[in-house]
């Protein structure tokens, strides 16, 4: 009896491995607005439902990104080779109570990019983020039938609590050390060195392209 071919398997974990290696995450500033107003309005009607819990506008979006403030939240992103933004996590910082200080996870990732891991790795980059600004608590809300953020909160080990088809996530995170302050520096070093490099071979490109219509 011929044992069972596994190869493809293998191939495909490894490919994911790997692609989940290779994302790279930048925290945004107020000089990507228009660059997180582009990724909003290219989430299709489904998407929008899913990421902010209710039907929204274009111009709902437009309001939305405009009133983000940037010296309270953070905003984390994936950009493709082109500097268009593929993923973004929006960490809200929620006013201290009885549970100390607690931050709401939210994230947007275009279908072009999925599968690759990006919400895991975003919430595993946010859940670093908010132990190194001191938070005590990651909490993510969403509806029920979100599976890919039910996959996020369940892998995380989210303490879950459903009720009338929505779902609240609880985190509690251990407070910040060297490794966690150490693992943040470097990937953002490592972001904006990747970012930097994208930028350059676009800009040539682009010269490119002017100089030598045909080959661009």
């Amino acid at each position: 009896m011929t044992a069972p071919n596994h190869t493809p398997d293998v191939a495909r974990a490894t490919v994911a491995a790997n692609e989940r290696s290779s994302v790279l995450i930048r925290e945004l500033t107020s000089g990507d607005i228009h660059r997180l107003q582009r990724h909003f309005l290219a989430l299709g009607e489904e998407d929008r439902l899913l990421r902010f819990g209710q039907a929204v506008t274009d111009d709902v979006i437009t309001r939305y990104v405009a009133s983000l403030d940037f010296s309270r939240d953070s905003l984390l992103g994936v950009y493709d080779d082109n500097l268009a933004l593929v993923a973004v996590a929006h960490v809200a910082q929620l006013p201290e109570g009885k549970n100390g200080r607690v931050a709401e996870f939210g994230v947007s990732v275009l279908e072009s990019a999925r599968g690759r891991g990006i919400g895991s790795r975003l919430f595993e980059r946010a859940s670093i983020h908010c132990r190194n600004k001191r938070v005590d608590t990651l909490y993510m809300h969403c509806l029920s039938r979100n599976a890919r953020m039910m996959r996020i909160a369940k892998k995380a080990g989210m303490e879950i609590n459903y009720a009338y088809g929505e779902a609240d996530g609880y985190l509690s995170l251990p407070p910040a050390d060297t490794q966690s302050m150490l693992s943040e520096m470097m990937q953002d070093q490592v972001a904006a060195f990747d970012y930097a490099i994208k930028r350059q071979v676009r800009n040539a490109r682009r010269l490119l392209g002017a100089i030598l219509p045909n080959a661009a």
